[in-house]
């Protein structure tokens, strides 16, 4: 099927078969490899990445499902200097990352949500519901706590400055 998406800001038409994840989509047609395949039943979170403004499980979704819509991978956060998303550096500040696996999927998941709530971070009983949809196996999630509530003040100050 002939399918028209705008992935990072690039809109282009490409021809899928029906039963193609957009996950698979992702990373071999558009070689974004930056979208992980964990577990592919949409428990782990890796494969999260934004449709339409949404934190949606990549490997759930059937890549025609998202036809003339906007998705963003981890590889939009970066600048078009390629500095580091104020998400980004947190991560890298507050040891929110050890093997780096989940982190992608981690990444869209908060970014999502602080876009939709920018207060968000300031509610620690929601902050932690949110960041438990996630799965990481080394960090814990403590240093993942502490990069959202560090980066969330300065996503806030950017969109109003906006």
């Amino acid at each position: 099927m002939r399918v028209t998406l705008t992935v990072n800001g690039e809109a282009r038409t490409w021809d899928v078969e029906p039963r193609r994840t957009l996950a698979d989509f992702l990373r071999e047609d558009c070689a974004l490899t930056g979208t992980h395949l964990g577990c592919e039943h949409g428990v782990c979170g890796a494969c999260t990445v934004i449709l339409g403004g949404a934190a949606v499980r990549s490997c759930l979704m059937f890549t025609v499902q998202c036809e003339g819509k906007a998705i963003r991978t981890v590889e939009s956060l970066a600048d078009s200097e390629g500095g580091l998303h104020p998400l980004q550096a947190a991560f890298a500040r507050e040891h929110g990352l050890q093997c780096g696996f989940c982190t992608p999927g981690f990444l869209m998941l908060v970014v999502a949500a602080l876009e939709d709530d920018p207060e968000l971070a300031e509610d620690g009983g929601r902050l932690g519901e949110l960041l438990s949809s996630n799965l990481c196996r080394c960090t814990g999630y403590e240093g993942i706590r502490r990069a959202v509530v560090a980066a969330a003040g300065e996503m806030k100050a950017r969109t109003e400055e906006t």
